[in-house]
């Protein structure tokens, strides 16, 4: 009778699910890499992926490393990372727009291109690549996916991950005061959903481009941020309509800029002076007196003048992230990736980062 009883209770138990795990990862670059892989070293425990940052590509197609990444300090990084069982996946980074185009044309330049990133991989023993290309022409939207559709399956093969880094995608009213006719992207977010194992999606750099947020939040001070949380929901629930949050790592960035501000009447106008580290924007703050705030954005931010000019401070610092990393838990995203560890990092950043 007690067995019975007990198969039952087995058979109609309520299923308790458990949470997602957030993975968390970060771009490492080359440029600060002896700060860089430091901080990453000291904070390994947290991650499950890192992301050396980056390998750059010529304008005939041709992969180039000034990372250098078979020298110190990325030698010890790496094999620490890897008796840690954390997953290194090295970016490629391309911005040149008639350099991506000329290679994605034809099949056969594709496929060569394809096979240097193999190898690559294979050579280095990589746990996969993450193909960032940036500022691509709408005419590559069918070549590049059949680009990345082909070296999915190339690096599937011997069982490579494909992260795929893409700029950020607003709702069209969004963007545009008139709708145009036609609107055309280079990113098949549809291919990127079939092929990549993750899709990095670099919700920063927002500044004015949303122009329904511009307008709401105007009357609350300056409006340029690094990345207001509401830009972020939109550009995430826009590409969920064709990418499955299952896939998606959330990008987050732990820097800011300073601008000059110009007045023009019914909008201001911000021309970018520099961009800031945490050190350097606490240092800015401190030499000309300010205390930051925190903004309509949710970011730090503080107004100043120098040489005359009106000037305006913005930081995506750890709180800012904390609200990104929260988001991605709530709607079961994969991950979240922050660009970048660079050595001067918020001293919360780490706290906030799990």
């Amino acid at each position: 009778m007690k067995k019975a009883l007990f198969i039952l209770f087995i058979l109609f138990a309520p299923v308790i699910s458990q949470a997602k795990v957030l993975e968390f990862s970060a771009w490492v670059p080359y440029w600060k890499k002896t700060a860089a892989t430091a901080e990453t070293q000291t904070n390994l425990i947290q991650l499950s992926t890192i992301l050396p940052f980056s390998y750059e590509v010529t304008v005939d197609g041709v992969i180039k490393d000034p990372m250098k990444i078979n020298q110190e300090p990325w030698v010890a990084m790496t094999a620490e990372a890897k008796t840690k069982k954390i997953k290194i996946i090295p970016s490629i980074l391309w911005t040149n727009s008639a350099g991506i185009k000329k290679t994605m044309s034809t099949q056969k330049s594709r496929l060569a291109h394809i096979k240097q990133i193999s190898d690559l991989v294979k050579a280095n023993n990589f746990d996969g690549i993450d193909i960032d290309y940036e500022n691509k022409p709408a005419e590559v939207f069918y070549t590049f996916g059949a680009f990345i559709r082909s070296l999915s399956i190339e690096l599937h093969k011997n069982n490579k991950i494909l992260s795929c880094t893409i700029e950020p995608r607003l709702p069209p009213t969004s963007r545009f005061l008139s709708l145009p006719e036609e609107i055309r992207y280079a990113n098949n977010y549809e291919i990127f959903n079939k092929y990549c194992d993750e899709v990095r999606i670099m919700a920063y750099d927002q500044m004015t481009i949303d122009i329904l947020l511009n307008r709401r939040k105007k009357s609350l001070g300056y409006y340029t941020p690094v990345a207001d949380i509401d830009f972020v929901k939109k550009v995430l629930a826009y590409a969920n309509h064709e990418i499955n949050y299952n896939k998606v790592v959330l990008g987050v960035v732990n820097y800011g800029y300073a601008y000059q501000v110009i007045d023009k009447g019914t909008y201001y106008d911000y021309k970018k002076l520099s961009a800031l580290s945490y050190k350097t924007f606490s240092d800015l703050a401190k030499s000309t007196g300010s205390t930051p705030i925190r903004n309509s954005a949710g970011e730090l931010s503080f107004a100043y003048t120098k040489e005359g000019q009106n000037r305006y401070a913005v930081l995506s610092d750890s709180v800012a992230i904390a609200s990104k990393v929260k988001l991605a838990k709530t709607i079961g995203l994969k991950g979240v990736v922050l660009f970048k560890i660079d050595g001067e990092s918020d001293p919360n950043l780490w706290n906030v980062m799990k």
